[in-house]
């Protein structure tokens, strides 16, 4: 439909009426809010359909980053070759008057030195449209998509900025690499406002180790790639030398049939490297499913931004969840009986004396037996003390065998332990617990390939039966299991319950 025959003008009237009009209706609502450059083109639209035979009209706006024209506002049918002919308006000198060619006239959009647009005019009497009309219209545009685009720069920057100070403030409490990757996938949806979004880690191999997708249809856009090289995907091969990737129409796109532009069926899409100092990081992946989309320079300096600061991300939170690591390999040693991995002394006196503790709190028991093996010297005599280790070893994971997993096995040094029972034990559950550990030690255990047979003393002390502290519940256990040593005639041990030590 053509502009001409949704406007009909009314009785006659001369050519410099409607642009009289023109100007007149330009001043009054200029003067208003800015409003929509539509609005300015609907405006004016019914004075050129009388003044100059108007039939369409396109306001272009000037990328003035990529140097593209892109059209903002029509009336009327556009032409096929409308971008053309509104970019022959370059060839002519910047202040040169608009010309007519053919029925169309390209018409520079100025304001203050700075070229914003092209408005493309198409009708049958354009020639008749005077200079001052036509100068007043550029100038009104120009201001209007001046206007416009400030308020879009704004919103952009304040978008953005938010985006990025979020991006911060969760990212820089990541305690793990997967962490800063679910974080940085909601970011970028929410920084492009994307439908989709997905991210991919890879590990120090190249091979991807983390996948985590945002509205995606599996939810794991990269699920199937778990262990694949990065590096042979068409997708990673297009950024990997650190550049983003915009893709507007993602159906032209080299990436791989099962991969997940395909699999979240992307219309268009942005991939983001995250290229550390070291190497490769991972790879940030949104687009919509439902319209393509024309990324715009913006799009891509933000892009860039966020595979800057998403990299700095992943890095910041791969440290942490390291220096957490090594902290809780140092607490774990220090802790910990080296050769056997059962907690040490200092682990089982602190574990006891909470127990008393909440023992005494609540009118419960404790349970503690001293454990030393029989017959243990005799194997390393013999066999040698890589085979006393061994041995040692297969003792410490007979003994969890033979307790709960809230009870404690520690290895006190050489071949004693100890083990302390926790859920309010009485005499009969003790005793139980110390024949059943007997048990299992009188079966043999084989070391590299040869049988030893050896066997244990237990000595049990109760709270508060028979001491009221954790001092006096070590003391009377060890010596019920000196007594129980002593009456031992044979390596298979036996069990004793120390004498109360109570004032």
């Amino acid at each position: 439909m053509s502009v001409s025959s949704e406007i009909r003008p009314s009785g006659p009237e001369t050519v410099d009426e409607p642009q009289d009009a023109l100007l007149s209706d330009l001043v009054t609502f200029m003067t208003k809010d800015t409003p929509s450059v539509q609005h300015v083109l609907e405006l004016t639209g019914a004075h050129l359909v009388r003044a100059g035979g108007l039939t369409a009209a396109t306001v272009f706006e000037l990328d003035s980053e990529t140097g593209l024209l892109y059209p903002t506002a029509q009336l009327g049918e556009p032409g096929k070759r409308d971008n053309f002919t509104a970019g022959k308006v370059f060839r002519l000198a910047a202040g040169a008057a608009p010309k007519v060619t053919g029925e169309q006239m390209p018409i520079r959009l100025r304001i203050g030195g700075q070229t914003v647009g092209v408005l493309l005019l198409t009708g049958g009497n354009l020639e008749a449209l005077r200079t001052d009309v036509l100068a007043a219209l550029a100038l009104h545009f120009a201001t209007t998509l001046q206007g416009l685009a400030a308020e879009k720069q704004r919103q952009w920057v304040s978008h953005n900025t938010t985006i990025i100070r979020r991006l911060f403030e969760e990212g820089m409490t990541a305690t793990s690499v997967e962490a800063a990757g679910r974080i940085l996938t909601s970011a970028a949806a929410d920084g492009f406002r994307t439908e989709h979004a997905a991210v991919c880690l890879i590990d120090a191999t190249g091979k991807i180790s983390y996948v985590h997708g945002v509205s995606s249809p599996d939810d794991e856009a990269f699920a199937t790639a778990l262990g694949e090289a990065i590096d042979q995907t068409p997708m990673w091969r297009a950024i990997k030398d650190g550049k983003v990737a915009l893709v507007n129409d993602a159906s032209t796109a080299q990436v791989l049939p099962s991969g997940p532009v395909r699999r979240m069926e992307l219309k268009s899409y942005i991939a983001m490297p995250l290229m550390s100092a070291e190497g490769p990081v991972g790879m940030i992946l949104c687009g919509d499913s439902s319209t393509p989309r024309e990324w715009t320079f913006r799009d891509r300096i933000f892009a860039e931004q966020l595979s800057v600061e998403g990299t700095l991300i992943v890095d910041s939170a791969g440290m942490r969840q390291a220096a957490q690591a090594h902290v809780a390999q140092l607490s774990h040693q220090a802790f910990h009986d080296s050769l056997t991995g059962l907690p040490n002394r200092s682990y089982l006196i602190d574990r006891a004396e909470r127990a008393v503790s909440d023992a005494a709190s609540h009118g419960g028991q404790v349970a503690l037996m001293v454990l030393d093996l029989n017959g243990f010297k005799q194997v390393n005599d013999t066999e040698g003390h890589q085979a006393g280790d061994a041995l040692l070893q297969q003792v410490a994971k007979r003994l969890l065998g033979a307790v709960r997993d809230d009870d404690v096995v520690s290895r006190l040094g050489g071949d004693e332990f100890a083990i302390l029972l926790t859920r309010d034990p009485d005499d009969a559950v003790a005793s139980a617990v110390a024949e059943r550990i007997c048990d299992r030690l009188r079966q043999p255990f084989t070391i590299d390939g040869k049988q030893v047979t050896v066997g244990g003393s237990v000595g049990i002390a109760l709270y508060p039966e028979d001491a009221t502290d954790y001092e006096a519940l070590m003391k009377g256990a060890d010596a019920a299991m000196y007594e129980a040593k002593r009456d031992t005639k044979q390596y298979g041990g036996g069990q004793r319950r120390a004498r109360p030590q109570l004032g």
